[in-house]
């Protein structure tokens, strides 16, 4: 048996709550939606040979206690338990009164909701135990709010709904295997509209539960990765609308109309208008698009009601290489934001619709912009209040009347820090405070923004921390190159940010360079960036990994001296991981994967109904491009690893099936490669508690200063 050891992913992402309207009372018949040109998400393509199943239940639970992470010297946890400790000031949900705030913490080890009652007020945790909790919504009556609750990694989160002054939750739905998404709380807070996947597992219908009887009712259930993307009340939409069918109450405001989103890939959908008082579905933008379009005629949208009657605001990628905004009305598109490298990362509407806000991404740098929403005038949104440092900036919330809007500003050296703008007063308010007990922030490594050459002469983006002893490449004096670690990020349609990252530092107080490439395939450049690896074409891109490699053992080498390099991912990045030890053998001296695709084909059939059409989308098809897939897969060249390469998955992963990691470490046993596995029987796709982030993270720091040095 070999060694075992393991690592720790990150990833932030910032939502901002749609606009509620009213509740509809009756539910009309069903709509029937022409399905997408494709096989149904749930229909998995035939198992190649290897394991079948994913989560616990495929897995003997002695190869799960054979692999358990083993325990870290005090020394070692001690030092990742100090730079965890570095927590950020957490975004939350105001009460309408702005009296109130809701929020997601960590500070426990799990995340929890916690209530603050005022601006920098001692706050109130109103969940525990050992499952996950996030905050999903504050009702509109600002009594009650909707949690969202995970266990063991699953994936599978259930729905809650308990009073703001806490106390025992109720379930609305929480079943094992199933999983519910708020979609939105009807204005009387009578009615917590969901989606599930409790009927089919590959698909997404939407359905309501009554808070006083606890009664579910269906409301639109035909096939479809659906979600909702905003409401109005149908007044407000269109004065000119057909009226409602007869026996329905007027005060119900059954009438409301949603704006739905069909997945078709990853980055690729279609939106339809669903009027709930008459049941008639309109479709709006990217209709008819093939599910199995080609790369360059996908398009993705974004859509929220106007705040005109009749018009959408949208940002899309189908009209211009960069995400842009855009007016729509009656099928004609009118550009609000200019062409430009930026992209417009995130969009909203608040509710009164009077303010529109962007985040915009300029090469990784993010800051938000404030529009009049009727007449697209930029409105002044003001520097962040001393010392907080505005290098980058996010919106993280909106209260419903749109008096408040919270902002979350960061940078590498400056902890995330969420503070709240009144339009009212005109000034800053800071809620709730970020810590860095025993830690100096303004010592953390900057990020510098450079590139490198591919070998087609594409300049390829990364971030850079490095050392204070590890002076640059063009630097004087014989000093030899430090070691290099080199991430490579999962999706993989996101995008490395040159943000607050307590993770990089680990690495770079340990003397190694961190880098992070955005290779072709990433978000942020454009879209002709984003599908440059789609399906068959990954072949001529996925080179980027090597070149990496080949452009810091030259360039950064240091008196003849070539760094040496080692590479670590999560997700598609552990893909990528074992992808550069295996194909590119060579390249890189050690490899950390976690959560990591061996195979292509054995990923494809084995992962949740829910994941399998986007995954093909951005993949290739398990038919059609089999022996592409079987090509691209690192398990089918693991004869070629020759360096110390270690494994770590969660076995409950609903994204990568724990199989993929016990069948790559079965073809590296029998080679003896150096590494190992570790297994996390109580986590999903990446570690979550902070018990296991410390070892996972311990293991790998140890792996790579004993493969690196």
């Amino acid at each position: 048996m070999l060694a075992r050891t393991c690592a720790l992913g990150a990833s932030m992402l910032a939502a901002c709550g749609g606009p509620r309207g009213g509740q509809p009372a009756a539910v009309p018949p069903p709509v029937v939606v022409p399905p997408p040109d494709a096989a149904p998400a749930d229909a998995a393509p035939p198992a190649p040979e290897g394991y079948v199943g994913l989560g616990a239940g495929s897995v003997d639970p002695a190869v799960v206690a054979a692999h358990a992470p083993p325990p870290l010297s005090p020394e070692v946890s001690a030092r990742i338990e100090a730079m965890l400790d570095a927590r950020a000031a957490p975004a939350g949900a105001l009460t309408s009164a702005g009296d109130r705030m809701v929020f997601t913490w960590r500070v426990t080890g799990r995340a929890q909701v916690w209530r603050a009652d005022g601006p920098r007020a001692f706050p109130v945790q109103l969940t525990g135990g050992e499952d996950h909790s996030s905050l999903a919504a504050i009702a509109p009556d600002d009594a009650h709010l909707v949690i969202s609750r995970d266990h063991g990694g699953s994936e599978d989160p259930g729905l809650y709904w308990m009073s703001i002054e806490g106390g025992a939750p109720t379930p609305i739905l929480a079943r094992a295997g199933v999983q519910a998404r708020l979609a939105f709380v009807s204005d009387d807070s009578r009615w917590v509209y969901y989606l599930s996947n409790d009927g089919t597992p590959g698909s997404y219908a939407l359905a309501r539960w009554d808070v006083r009887t606890g009664a579910r009712e269906a409301v639109f259930t035909e096939p479809g990765l659906w979600s909702v993307l905003d409401r109005r009340p149908r007044a407000a939409i269109d004065p000119a609308l057909p009226a409602l069918p007869a026996g329905v109450d007027p005060a119900t405001r059954v009438g409301d109309v949603l704006l739905l989103s069909r997945a078709l890939g990853n980055a690729q959908n279609e939106v339809f208008e669903l009027d709930l008082g008459t049941g008639a579905l309109s479709p709006r933008l990217g209709v008819g698009q093939p599910a199995d379009a080609g790369p360059d005629e996908r398009e993705q949208y974004q859509a929220v009601f106007d705040a005109t009657p009749g018009g959408l605001l949208v940002r899309t990628d189908a009209r211009d290489d960069r995400l842009r905004l855009y007016r729509w009305r009656a099928g004609e598109f009118t550009p609000v934001t200019p062409v430009q490298p930026a992209e417009i990362a995130a969009m909203t509407i608040d509710h009164p619709r009077t303010r529109i806000y962007l985040v915009v991404n300029d090469g990784g740098r993010r800051r938000v912009e404030v529009l009049d929403a009727r007449t697209g005038r930029a409105l002044a949104l003001p520097p962040p209040p001393a010392p907080i440092r505005g290098d980058n900036a996010w919106l993280s919330g909106l209260s419903r009347d749109g008096r408040f809007v919270q902002v979350t500003f960061d940078g590498a050296r400056q902890l995330p820090t969420t503070v709240v703008w009144d339009w009212r007063r005109k000034a800053w308010a800071t809620w709730t405070l970020g810590s860095a007990p025993e830690l100096d922030v303004a010592r953390f490594a900057p990020v510098t923004i450079e590139q490198y050459p591919a070998r087609d002469g594409t300049p390829i983006p990364m971030l850079v921390r490095r050392p204070p002893g590890c002076p640059a490449p063009d630097a004087p004096g014989a000093t030899p190159p430090c070691p290099v670690v080199v991430q490579f990020h999962g999706g993989p349609e996101i995008q490395a940010l040159p943000s607050f990252s307590p993770l990089a530092q680990l690495y770079v107080d340990a003397g190694f360079v961190f880098v992070e490439p955005n290779v072709r395939g990433s978000a942020g450049y454009g879209k002709a960036w984003l599908h440059a690896d789609d399906g068959p074409r990954r072949v001529q891109v996925i080179t980027d990994v090597e070149d990496c490699a080949r452009h810091l053992r030259t360039a950064w080498a240091r008196g003849g001296v070539a760094p040496r390099l080692g590479v670590v991912g999560r997700s598609y990045g552990g893909y990528t991981s074992l992808y550069a030890m295996s194909v590119f053998a060579g390249a890189y001296d050690v490899g950390v994967a976690e959560v990591a695709i061996a195979s292509l084909p054995s990923f494809l059939a084995n992962t949740a109904p829910y994941r399998r059409a986007l995954r093909i989308s951005e993949y290739g098809d398990p038919v059609r491009d089999a022996e592409v897939l079987r090509e691209l897969s690192p398990l089918t060249h693991a004869d070629r690893v020759v360096a110390p390469l270690l494994l770590l998955h969660g076995v409950n992963d609903p994204r990568v099936p724990v199989g993929e990691a016990l069948q790559m470490y079965a073809a590296l046993e029998r080679r003896g490669i150096p590494g190992g596995l570790i297994l996390f029987a109580d986590e999903g796709h990446g570690t979550s508690s902070r018990a296991n982030q410390v070892l996972a993270l311990g293991h790998t720091l140890a792996f790579f200063e004993q493969h690196l040095r």
